[in-house]
């Protein structure tokens, strides 16, 4: 049995390894417009017309304050986006894009589409459909604690 288990990757490696394939295939497509995956999170996260509460897109693109905040001041100096004072709420800021912004979303969505079209036409619709399932039941159990408790 111990023997089977080495020779069988764990979801967890499973996981790590595939995303990381993922990033990388990102980071190298957004790289070719001197972006990085990071940006393109952002630029996808940000209301083209509104603009985004600064405060919302961490957990929207699920980065800690201090990546966000780096993402940002990147993103600032590249000139795909600017802050704005929100206007509901004098404290908060709005993250809005700019013209080569909104350009640059657009990059970074078809980007993200076109693997979302090349996984749907590799897998069968009812082995991603069991994927989907998977992936939602893995993050149910981490959100609501049932794996380790809490804390």
């Amino acid at each position: 049995m111990e023997e089977k288990a080495t020779k069988e990757k764990t979801i967890d490696y499973i996981l790590r390894s595939t995303w990381m394939s993922v990033t990388k295939m990102y980071n190298e497509e957004a790289g070719k417009k001197g972006s990085t995956m990071a940006t393109g999170f952002a630029l996808i996260s940000i209301d083209p017309e509104n603009g985004t509460p600064s405060t919302t897109l961490g957990p929207k693109m699920g980065i800690e304050a201090t990546s966000l905040s780096r993402t940002l001041k990147s993103m600032e100096e590249k000139g795909l986006i600017e802050r704005k004072p929100n206007p509901e709420d004098g404290r908060g800021v709005l993250i809005h894009l700019t013209p080569f912004g909104k350009e640059m979303r657009e990059f970074s969505k078809q980007v993200v589409l076109a693997f979302d079209q090349a996984v749907q036409k590799n897998v069968n619709p009812q082995e991603l459909q069991t994927f989907r399932k998977v992936a939602y039941t893995i993050n149910d159990l981490i959100n609501s604690k049932k794996i380790y408790g809490p804390e």
